[in-house]
Protein backbone atom coordinates (compact mmCIF):
# COMPACT_ATOMS: atom_id res chain seq x y z
CA UNK A 1 0.00 0.00 0.00
CA UNK A 2 1.12 3.56 -0.69
CA UNK A 3 -0.36 6.31 1.47
CA UNK A 4 0.07 10.07 1.84
CA UNK A 5 -1.33 9.97 5.39
CA UNK A 6 1.29 11.56 7.67
CA UNK A 7 -0.19 9.78 10.69
CA UNK A 8 0.87 6.41 9.27
CA UNK A 9 4.54 7.40 8.87
CA UNK A 10 7.19 5.88 11.13
CA UNK A 11 9.21 9.06 11.70
CA UNK A 12 11.83 7.21 13.75
CA UNK A 13 12.47 4.82 10.86
CA UNK A 14 12.67 7.69 8.36
CA UNK A 15 15.03 9.60 10.64
CA UNK A 16 17.21 6.54 11.16
CA UNK A 17 17.49 5.91 7.42
CA UNK A 18 18.21 9.54 6.56
CA UNK A 19 20.79 10.06 9.29
CA UNK A 20 22.59 6.70 9.09
CA UNK A 21 22.03 5.18 5.64
CA UNK A 22 21.15 7.81 3.06
CA UNK A 23 24.47 9.58 2.58
CA UNK A 24 22.66 12.83 1.84
CA UNK A 25 21.32 13.69 5.31
CA UNK A 26 23.92 12.21 7.63
CA UNK A 27 23.39 13.43 11.17
CA UNK A 28 20.10 15.20 10.50
CA UNK A 29 18.34 15.89 13.82
CA UNK A 30 15.03 14.14 14.49
CA UNK A 31 13.28 17.51 14.84
CA UNK A 32 14.38 18.54 11.33
CA UNK A 33 13.01 15.31 9.85
CA UNK A 34 9.74 15.80 11.71
CA UNK A 35 9.44 19.41 10.52
CA UNK A 36 10.25 18.44 6.93
CA UNK A 37 7.50 15.80 7.03
CA UNK A 38 5.00 18.28 8.45
CA UNK A 39 5.70 20.70 5.59
CA UNK A 40 5.70 18.23 2.69
CA UNK A 41 3.46 15.88 0.76
CA UNK A 42 4.71 12.47 1.94
CA UNK A 43 4.44 9.08 0.28
CA UNK A 44 4.93 5.98 2.42
CA UNK A 45 5.07 2.43 1.07
CA UNK A 46 3.78 -0.14 3.55
CA UNK A 47 4.09 -3.90 3.71
CA UNK A 48 2.06 -5.56 6.45
CA UNK A 49 1.44 -2.08 7.94
CA UNK A 50 5.19 -1.39 8.27
CA UNK A 51 6.93 1.42 6.39
CA UNK A 52 9.34 -0.01 3.81
CA UNK A 53 9.78 2.99 1.50
CA UNK A 54 9.37 6.73 1.52
CA UNK A 55 9.51 9.89 -0.58
CA UNK A 56 8.43 13.46 -0.05
CA UNK A 57 7.48 16.31 -2.32
CA UNK A 58 7.80 20.00 -1.54
CA UNK A 59 5.48 21.98 -3.78
CA UNK A 60 3.24 24.98 -4.26
CA UNK A 61 0.92 22.54 -6.12
CA UNK A 62 0.68 24.97 -9.01
CA UNK A 63 4.03 25.56 -10.70
CA UNK A 64 6.89 23.64 -9.08
CA UNK A 65 7.78 20.56 -7.05
CA UNK A 66 10.94 19.20 -5.47
CA UNK A 67 11.20 15.43 -5.07
CA UNK A 68 13.46 14.26 -2.27
CA UNK A 69 14.35 11.81 0.48
CA UNK A 70 13.38 8.83 -1.67
CA UNK A 71 14.30 5.42 -0.35
CA UNK A 72 13.32 1.78 -0.18
CA UNK A 73 14.68 -0.24 2.74
CA UNK A 74 17.42 -2.67 1.65
CA UNK A 75 15.44 -5.81 2.40
CA UNK A 76 12.63 -4.62 0.10
CA UNK A 77 14.70 -3.50 -2.90
CA UNK A 78 14.51 -5.29 -6.21
CA UNK A 79 10.72 -5.66 -6.02
CA UNK A 80 9.88 -2.73 -8.34
CA UNK A 81 8.68 -0.68 -5.36
CA UNK A 82 10.64 2.41 -6.42
CA UNK A 83 8.97 2.32 -9.84
CA UNK A 84 5.56 1.93 -8.25
CA UNK A 85 6.31 4.81 -5.87
CA UNK A 86 7.40 7.07 -8.75
CA UNK A 87 4.26 6.19 -10.73
CA UNK A 88 2.03 7.10 -7.79
CA UNK A 89 3.89 10.36 -7.15
CA UNK A 90 3.83 11.43 -10.79
CA UNK A 91 0.08 10.67 -11.08
CA UNK A 92 -0.92 12.39 -7.82
CA UNK A 93 -3.80 14.77 -8.52
CA UNK A 94 -2.13 17.74 -6.76
CA UNK A 95 1.07 17.36 -8.78
CA UNK A 96 -0.30 17.65 -12.31
CA UNK A 97 0.53 20.32 -14.88
CA UNK A 98 3.50 21.70 -12.96
CA UNK A 99 5.96 23.81 -14.92
CA UNK A 100 9.02 22.35 -13.21
CA UNK A 101 10.11 19.38 -11.13
CA UNK A 102 13.44 19.39 -9.29
CA UNK A 103 15.40 16.35 -8.15
CA UNK A 104 18.93 16.04 -6.86
CA UNK A 105 20.41 12.56 -7.14
CA UNK A 106 23.70 10.76 -7.48
CA UNK A 107 22.05 7.35 -7.83
CA UNK A 108 19.26 5.71 -9.84
CA UNK A 109 19.27 8.27 -12.66
CA UNK A 110 17.90 5.47 -14.87
CA UNK A 111 14.77 5.36 -12.70
CA UNK A 112 14.04 9.08 -12.76
CA UNK A 113 14.71 9.34 -16.51
CA UNK A 114 11.74 6.99 -17.05
CA UNK A 115 9.53 9.69 -15.51
CA UNK A 116 10.84 12.57 -17.59
CA UNK A 117 13.70 13.83 -15.45
CA UNK A 118 16.77 14.95 -17.40
CA UNK A 119 20.13 16.47 -16.63
CA UNK A 120 20.11 20.27 -16.59
CA UNK A 121 20.14 21.55 -20.17
CA UNK A 122 21.60 24.87 -19.00
CA UNK A 123 23.55 24.20 -15.81
CA UNK A 124 25.08 27.66 -16.10
CA UNK A 125 21.75 29.24 -15.03
CA UNK A 126 21.35 26.99 -11.99
CA UNK A 127 22.35 28.46 -8.65
CA UNK A 128 22.22 27.10 -5.16
CA UNK A 129 23.18 27.91 -1.62
CA UNK A 130 24.44 24.65 -0.18
CA UNK A 131 25.76 23.90 3.29
CA UNK A 132 26.80 20.22 3.44
CA UNK A 133 27.88 20.60 7.07
CA UNK A 134 24.68 22.18 8.38
CA UNK A 135 23.88 19.27 10.72
CA UNK A 136 27.45 19.13 12.02
CA UNK A 137 27.35 22.89 12.67
CA UNK A 138 24.05 22.46 14.50
CA UNK A 139 25.58 19.84 16.80
CA UNK A 140 28.43 22.21 17.67
CA UNK A 141 25.99 25.06 18.35
CA UNK A 142 23.84 22.85 20.57
CA UNK A 143 26.90 21.55 22.43
CA UNK A 144 28.09 25.12 23.09
CA UNK A 145 24.73 26.19 24.55
CA UNK A 146 24.43 23.28 26.99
Amino acid sequence: MISTDKKKLDISLIHNFLTHESGWSDGIPYEKVEKSINNSLNFGIYFEKKLVGYARVISDFSTIAYLGDIFILKEHRGLRLSKWLMEVIMKHKELQDLRRWILLTSTAEWLYEKYGFTKLPKPEIYMEKFNPNVYKNEEKTNANTV
